[in-house]
Order: C-alpha cells, then sequence, then structure tokens
C-alpha cells in the first residue's frame, strides 16, 4: 500500500509539472502585442513596449521564465499578478476572491445531489419495474436529453416567476439567491447517482451471494444496505473524490446563467482577455485536483473493498 501510494504520487507530481509546464511554454509563445490594453498599444512607442516587456522579463528565453516561475513558486508562492482580470493585483488574491463562492455552492449541490440520487436509487432499485422506478427512469431520460441551458431556463422561470426566488445571485441576499443556482447544479448529478445506484444495485441483486443470504433469513432491508448497496457503492466511491475537489472550479453555465461571481467563468475570461498568469495559474489548480482526486479515489476504493489488491504479480496493478 505504502509503495502503491509513493508511487502515484510521484506520477502525480510529474503530469502536474507536465501540464503546468506545456502550458507556460505554449502561452510565452503568443504574440508580445497581447501583453497590453488597446490604449497601450496605441499610445507607447516601439521602445517603451520593448522596456516594459524586456523589465517583466518577457523577452528572455522561455525556459529561463519557467526556471523563474517555478523558483518564485516553490519559494515564495508567487504565480505572479493579473494584467488584465483585476490589474495589478496578485494572482492567488484575484482567484481567493471567487474560490470560497464556487466552493460554498458546489459543495452545497454535491451533498444534495448525493443524498437524493442514492436514496432515489436504491428505491428504483428496491421496486424495480413498479411504478417508482418508471418515474426515476424518466427524470433521469429527461434531465440527460434536455440541453443544460433549456433546463435551466424552465427551472429559472418556475423559481422565479412562480415562487418569487430571485434570478440574480446577490451578495446581500446569499441564502435565498443561492437557491436556483444550487438546484440548477445538483439536478444533473442527481440523475447521473441515481441511474447508476440502480444499475449497480440491480446487478448486484441477482448474484449468488444475495440469494444465499436470502436463503439464510435476512430480510429485504438487510440484504439492501447491509449487502447489496455497500458493494454497488464501491464503484462510485472512486469518482467522489474527484466530484469534491472540482467543486471549487465552478460551473461555467450555471455561474454565468445566475451572474454568481464564482470560478466557473474566470478562466474563460482570463484566455478571453489574455491574462496568462491567471491561465497558467488555473491550469495548475484544475490539474491538481483533477489528479489528486483520482489518487484519492483509488486509495479509497481499496479502503472501501478489501478484494481489490493494488499490485498483483511482479508489482503490476
Amino acid at each position: 500500500m505504502l509503495r502503491y501510494t509513493l508511487k502515484r504520487l510521484l506520477q502525480s507530481c510529474v503530469t502536474i509539472f507536465l501540464i503546468v509546464s506545456v502550458v507556460f511554454l505554449l502561452l510565452r509563445l503568443m504574440p508580445t502585442d497581447y501583453y497590453f490594453t488597446e490604449d497601450e498599444l496605441i499610445k507607447l512607442t516601439t521602445e517603451q513596449k520593448h522596456d516594459r516587456l524586456e523589465a517583466a522579463g518577457l523577452l528572455d528565453n522561455p525556459f529561463v521564465q519557467l526556471t523563474r516561475f517555478y523558483k518564485a513558486l516553490f519559494t515564495q508562492g508567487d504565480l505572479g499578478e493579473s494584467r488584465r482580470i483585476q490589474s495589478g493585483q496578485p494572482v492567488l488574491t484575484v482567484i481567493g476572491s471567487k474560490f470560497g463562492v464556487s466552493m460554498k455552492l458546489g459543495l452545497i449541490a454535491l451533498g444534495i445531489s448525493l443524498v437524493l440520487g442514492v436514496c432515489l436509487g436504491v428505491l428504483q432499485a428496491r421496486y424495480k419495474d413498479g411504478v417508482f422506478d418508471h418515474v426515476g427512469t424518466a427524470y433521469t431520460v429527461f434531465v440527460n436529453a434536455v440541453p443544460q441551458l433549456v433546463s435551466y431556463s424552465l427551472i429559472l422561470v418556475f423559481g422565479a416567476r412562480v415562487l418569487g426566488l430571485p434570478s440574480m445571485y446577490s451578495t446581500r441576499k446569499v441564502l435565498i439567491s443561492s437557491i436556483l443556482p444550487v438546484v440548477c447544479l445538483s439536478i444533473g448529478s442527481t440523475a447521473g447517482y441515481m441511474l447508476w445506484i440502480r444499475r449497480y444495485m440491480v446487478d448486484e441483486l441477482n448474484k449468488d451471494y444475495i440469494r444465499l443470504a436470502r436463503l439464510k433469513g435476512l430480510s429485504t432491508r438487510q440484504v439492501m444496505f447491509r449487502h447489496v448497496l455497500k458493494n454497488a457503492f464501491v464503484p462510485m466511491v472512486q469518482q467522489l473524490p474527484v466530484s469534491v475537489l472540482l467543486t471549487v472550479g465552478g460551473s461555467l453555465l450555471v455561474e454565468r446563467f445566475f451572474s454568481v461571481p464564482g470560478m466557473g467563468p474566470l478562466l474563460t475570461d482570463a484566455i478571453s482577455r489574455y491574462d496568462t498568469n491567471v491561465v497558467q495559474a488555473l491550469v495548475m489548480l484544475y490539474a491538481v485536483l483533477g489528479i489528486l482526486g483520482l489518487f484519492l479515489g483509488d486509495v479509497l476504493m481499496t479502503v472501501l473493498d478489501p478484494r481489490i489488491r493494488l499490485t498483483g504479480k511482479g508489482g503490476a496493478r
């Protein structure tokens, strides 16, 4: 276990290093005019532009710049300053101001969808081919078939006009204005959890050990929760850490739709406005969250299911 953990950590670090380095170098291939605003391009002379780029170290060899970036990151925790999103502000400050909003909404939506999805999926499996199962399947099909923008619009119209809920996020009325964004964030995940829990539980119900448990006199509740749900939940566990960690990244569509000042639109805004320091910081953040989530998912699966072995003969996984 320890050997596997250390190996995966090393692989994860190397992967993150490669992703960040490649993105950094690609950004340095962009024309230098993108580092200036439109007013600066008009007002500054060629010599002044050259002096500014030289002072910022942007005329150095790209690999020298990459070395300087890692040195500042590991010695000072410095990711540079934003040039366009919030000019002159440290990148960590720019990201930090939006981090909490996305994380709060994302974790609430994830908790709701997980509880509802698992509970409803269990009921679907318990009453397979019944009315509840058909209704749940219809909901899952509807959510997956209808474009997200359409379903969000329906929720917005119903919530705003029928229930009187705010249609836009407000920092003054955080609680009530968060309801519609959270609902939109959770409907898709809820359908996904329902679908997979039902599928895995139905598969488990047809296995021999379940028949043996029934022959031993275990009740339906004991069979469903002590054996079936536990084993059916294991495949989903692998994706839970990824889902939790990536809530930090926010949702691009939902946050734009409800004007939520979160992380979701930040990367696209930084790319469209050529704010390279913010772009490379966000790429590093998403790479760390995604790879760490996959690593934790693998480890968590082995904790919940002792039948899974991390290594086999010859040390291969």
